[in-house]
């Protein structure tokens, strides 16, 4: 049995998974199952990070994943942030990075600037 905090809502339940069958047990809603399974299965996140901006009011732009990518590549993703940098003006939404690291996930900013 895997132990775990399920984040998909704010209860926060502690929720356990049995790896090999994929029951869960302490989950007070679907969500929570479902959360439990998926992240046996496959864990899945939504990176958010910074880049450089040249141009800007600050020396850094906000940005995230606009969905969740596999977990193996988040330190790949970071690494690609950590190596680009935007041109001002960006607005809010836009896509920064494509496809980052064939994971179908967009870059976009978190913010105008």
């Amino acid at each position: 049995m895997k132990e775990m905090i399920c984040i998909v809502c704010p209860r926060g339940c502690h929720i356990q998974v049995d790896e090999q069958t994929l029951e869960v047990i302490g989950n007070t809603c679907v969500r929570g199952a479902e959360y439990g399974k998926n992240e046996i299965v496959s864990p899945m996140r939504t990176v958010t990070g910074s880049v450089g901006i040249k141009g800007g009011v600050h020396r850094r732009l906000a940005v995230r994943t606009d969905r969740a990518i596999p977990k193996s590549k988040m330190f790949e993703i970071m690494r690609e942030l950590h190596a680009f940098s935007a041109v001002s003006p960006v607005k809010r939404g836009q896509i920064l990075i494509e496809n980052v690291c064939d994971t179908g996930a967009n870059v976009i900013a978190s913010r105008d600037m």
